[in-house]
């Protein structure tokens, strides 16, 4: 396995070793000790999936505390642009954001600790999008950023995505008072 750091603390992205033969590929989505190697001393409770046509747009979401959430995410099928915001108040890069194409081709995993906002845009059609959470979900706890904030400018590439009621209603960044 490659981590890689990024220029926000914390956050890792993670390239397994993919064995390939006439019958497809194998390669570990996850190995508790490879992870620990890594800084990623985590305890995995949720698994949670999820299924998007092209141009469907999740988030910012992220759980506040008791229940904040770290997540290791991957997808398992088509392509999805994988959006954080780090909305830790003493962090150097408190409100920065940062993305990564993430695809059943580059079959790239992504960690992101508690203490960010979270979404993604799916760029194909049936992606199939995975992620393993260290707390479980906690409706009274959850919160989110608008995905269109012209404050935190994202660099979304779907030009009108679908967007959920509730996603559309969130806070703008201007507004948000952070829990972390």
């Amino acid at each position: 396995m490659k981590i890689t750091k990024t220029f926000i603390e914390g956050l890792l992205i993670i390239e397994p070793q993919i064995f390939n033969d006439i019958r497809g590929y194998f390669f570990e989505s996850y190995n508790e000790d490879k992870m620990k190697e890594a800084g990623i001393d985590a305890n995995f409770v949720q698994d949670n999936q999820s299924l998007s046509q092209k141009g469907a747009l999740r988030g910012l979401h992220f759980q506040s505390p008791p229940f904040e959430q770290g997540k290791l995410v991957r997808v398992a099928y088509g392509t999805v642009m994988d959006v954080v915001v780090d909305i830790r108040k003493n962090s150097p890069t408190y409100g920065s954001n940062f993305s990564i194409e993430l695809s059943d081709k580059n079959q790239l995993m992504f960690w992101i600790p508690p203490g960010f906002a979270h979404g993604f845009e799916t760029l194909a059609d049936n992606t199939i999008f995975l992620y393993k959470c260290t707390q479980t979900y906690n409706k009274a706890s959850e919160g989110g950023l608008l995905w269109n904030d012209t404050e935190l400018a994202i660099e979304w590439r779907t030009p009108s995505p679908v967007v959920s009621d509730k996603d559309k209603v969130l806070s703008s960044f201007k507004d948000f008072v952070s829990p972390f």
